[in-house]
């Protein structure tokens, strides 16, 4: 049982996935937009098991994300690994464009940013040819100017990944597999059986997407598509699927010569209009044979399968199989530093948030509104399963009127949930707020008395499906509940937009200016726990 590939391998919101494999090991990256740290990187022996061995970006001085949407920031890496070194090209949208970063190690360190000037468009990806020519691969809108909304094109140019100077002559390759194309994106080129193939997306980012191929003899010549394109997708079956938005690839070779794919994909769940996708984005893992020099993905039924055999056959999924790759479920915050899962919004300056003013607490001090563009003080990790339980042990130092803390269910500035306690005078409230579109709704909210002699309280949040409940108390075997039956299918990019997935985490806010203020909140664990293991949801 241990050895089969468990899909999603990476669940949650893990997007935009690209693979490459390195003496005998395989390396994963996937897309962060304004989170830090940024762009995860994961290890696998075998494919089967992958451990997060960290974050690309990790350091303040590599890129500044502030004033940016959640959605914005980093798009789409492309992970290499060539002559004993490790590429990843990646873009900053609204700031320095496409980029790249070097490493020795793919746990790092890092380099700072090479940005590639003259280098338009998004999705970059590197592609060394067998004499060592390195190619720049992108997606840019048509030269000639886009007749359609997604009218854009593949292009090519030869590049210095050390300088990041592109030379020679840019030239657009291609524009879609499909007539009227739109959003050919996340492109790699390859070299096998002495051809080049190019693999991209295309159909846009929701339940149109889609994976493509073409091949040429050439890299500049004349390329031609596969005449059964798309080689992936599931946006045949509907919006009923238990897997849909399926796309965005990338493929390798293993040690044992098989041949496998990453991609993404989201597992819809809830009931009517309510059937939507919190988890985002998540990676995926298909097995891929060749046929007459086309590559051909999950030939035994064309669909993304909950789990394969190292050969590539589908096999059922036991109850027993653990998954891909395993988290905490208790973070104690006795490490001085925050486990590399733990994300934060665009920043962690560790004057605001550390675990070393207070040995084995995570302390946040306050920082501003939640839907700010910048000084958001947030500690959150991703939610992995339709249904879960978080919750979190926490004391208050509070200041003045208005500072808050406690537990967000996240999916962006205007989409979220907090079950927060704040000041009101001499009073403390307990609240459920509710944002959506941007407007803050209290849905509930209970004066409570404060803990005496430095005593805590215990928040917690219960998702069932789309079920939300929040509790408090303070202890965990007295635990009151002050809000239940609460959708949670705001907290889905159907319903709130853009392109991540929905975080559980920590956060506080302060009533005033948060350089002045004193307020803190202390947390003394947090503990996160899926509840099932269901594959899909129908």
């Amino acid at each position: 049982m241990a050895f089969r590939v468990i899909n999603p391998v990476l669940p949650g919101f893990y997007p935009d996935p690209s693979m490459c494999v390195a003496e005998g090991n395989y390396y994963l990256v996937c897309s962060s937009f304004s989170y830090f740290p940024g762009l995860p990187i994961f290890k696998s022996k075998d494919l089967v098991k992958w451990e997060q061995i960290g974050n690309i970006i990790d350091r303040p001085e590599q890129l500044d994300f502030e004033g940016g949407g959640v959605s914005r920031g980093l798009f789409a890496p492309t992970i290499r690994y060539y002559n004993k070194k490790f590429y990843c090209i990646c873009t900053q949208v609204d700031r320095i464009g496409n980029f790249i970063v070097t490493a020795d190690k793919p746990e790092g360190p890092w380099s700072n940013p090479i940005v590639i000037e003259n280098a338009p468009g998004i999705d970059p990806s590197l592609f060394f040819d067998d004499d060592g020519t390195c190619w720049y691969t992108g997606t840019r809108p048509a030269p000639e100017g886009p007749k359609y909304n997604g009218n854009w094109e593949v292009w090519i140019q030869k590049l210095d990944p050390e300088t990041g100077k592109l030379y020679g002559e840019a030239k657009g390759i291609w524009r879609g597999a499909l007539k009227n194309c739109i959003w050919p994106e996340g492109p790699h080129i390859y070299k096998f059986f002495g051809k080049y193939y190019l693999m991209h997306a295309e159909g846009g980012t929701g339940p149109d997407h889609a994976v493509c191929v073409a091949r040429c003899d050439t890299i500049d010549g004349e390329w031609c598509g596969k005449p059964a394109n798309p080689i992936l997708t599931h946006r045949h079956l509907g919006m009923s699927a238990g897997v849909i938005n399926v796309g965005h690839a990338d493929i390798i070779c293993t040690t044992e010569n098989k041949w496998w794919m990453c991609c993404l994909a989201s597992r819809p769940y809830g009931e009517g209009e309510n059937r939507v996708s919190n988890l985002g984005r998540e990676t995926f893992l298909v097995p891929v044979k060749w046929e007459n020099g086309w590559p051909v993905v999950s030939w035994e039924t064309g669909l993304v399968e909950q789990a394969y055999s190292l050969a590539g056959h589908v096999v059922e999924r036991s109850f027993e199989d653990a998954d891909a790759v395993i988290f905490p479920s208790i973070d104690d915050f006795n490490k001085p530093e925050l486990d590399k899962y733990w994300l934060s919004l665009r920043s962690r300056n560790p004057k605001y948030l550390n675990c070393t003013e207070k040995s084995g607490n995570l302390r946040i001090y306050g920082g501003k509104h939640i839907s700010s563009p910048d000084g958001v003080h947030l500690v959150a990790r991703r939610q992995t399963a339709f249904s879960y339980e978080a919750s979190t042990q926490m004391f208050c130092n509070f200041s003045q009127e208005n500072d808050a803390a406690g537990i967000v269910c996240f999916q962006n500035e205007k989409f979220n949930y907090r079950l927060q306690v704040i000041s009101k005078g001499k009073l403390c409230i307990m609240q459920v707020v509710k944002a959506c579109g941007g407007e803050d709704e209290i849905l509930a909210e209970e004066p409570f008395a404060l803990p005496k002699n430095g005593e805590r309280m215990v928040l917690r949040v219960v998702a069932e499906h789309q079920n939300l409940r929040f509790e408090y108390g303070l202890d965990e075997r007295n635990m009151n509940v002050i809000c239940e039956n609460v959708d949670g299918s705001i907290l889905s990019t159907e319903k709130a937009g853009g392109f991540v997935g929905s975080l559980v985490g920590m956060f506080a806010t302060s009533g005033g200016n948060q350089e002045d203020d004193k307020f803190f909140a202390d947390f003394d664990w947090f503990r996160y726990q899926n509840n099932g293991k269901e594959w899909i949801c129908k």
